[in-house]
């Protein structure tokens, strides 16, 4: 586990390198808390709330989700590339698995963006735009973890579609469209207690919810009792079903890898 914590190390440090690149990261999420909070106050003009969901509630939701949409953003072409290019055959050849390796390189990544974008920009929205404080510590500790388990979600579903380029040319539109499927039933882009009943049912039943939504939750304090130990566990058969589908499709794409030239 050594060699892995090293290459999370080294992506950090390498993030490092690309200061003009973090400075344009936090801009971009303080825009997009800014335009979000825009849309969002002129749909309530002036109301309270709207069934029962203040707009407190819904700046909270945007700045957590938004915030950690940015910071959790990772090369989803570096698989694909490396199979075109036929550079995967070199990669396998390491005494590394390439899957943990590259989970490891996105966390290096994943976390300088966290301490040197998000943070930045959730100071800058707390103090501006206003978001409300955590229910409590607990759920403050809770919904660290929850993001740590909706991040390995969001990250094992990128995997899987990026093995489909052992079959497929491009799949550069079906990346893009993953993450427009993303940003709207994770609840990123539209909380999903305005969702109607039977959409909110539906993604009820897909790893969705757990990506943003549930540490949102937690954050806000409207899981309690069992219902924490409840979602916990959903999140956790999340990544473990997941996990077993990137690893049937890497198994198999990798046994039908040909690579010509050289």
């Amino acid at each position: 586990m050594r060699a892995y914590a090293e290459f999370a190390v080294k992506k950090f440090r390498n993030q490092t390198a690309y200061r003009m690149d973090c400075f344009m990261g936090i801009l971009k999420t303080i825009f997009s808390f800014i335009v979000y909070f825009s849309i969002y106050k002129a749909l309530y003009g002036g109301r309270s709330d709207v069934d029962g969901i203040t707009l407190n509630m819904v700046v909270t939701n945007f700045i957590i989700s938004l915030g950690l949409s940015n910071a959790f953003d990772f090369n989803e072409m570096f698989l694909p590339d490396k199979i075109s290019w036929g550079e995967i055959s070199n990669e396998l050849l390491k005494p590394v698995s390439f899957r943990l390796r590259l989970l490891s390189e996105h966390i290096g990544e994943s976390i300088f963006k966290l301490v040197f974008n998000f943070v930045p920009s959730l100071i800058f929205a707390a103090f501006t735009i206003g978001m409300m404080p955590p229910s409590s510590a607990i759920n403050m500790l809770l919904m660290a973890i929850s993001a740590v388990m909706g991040y390995l979600i969001l990250w094992e579903l990128s995997f899987i579609v990026q093995t489909w380029s052992f079959w497929l040319f491009s799949v550069w539109g079906i990346i893009v469209m993953k993450n427009v499927l993303v940003n709207i039933m994770t609840g990123a882009m539209i909380p999903l207690w305005f969702m109607p009943s039977m959409l909110r049912g539906i993604i009820s039943f897909t790893p969705f919810e757990s990506v943003y939504f549930t540490p949102v939750r937690l954050y806000l304090g409207q899981i309690s009792g069992s219902e924490i130990a409840v979602c916990m566990i959903n999140q956790a058969v999340w990544i473990v079903v997941l996990f077993v589908i990137g690893d049937i499709f890497w198994k198999k794409g990798t046994k039908k890898l040909v690579v010509q030239g050289g």
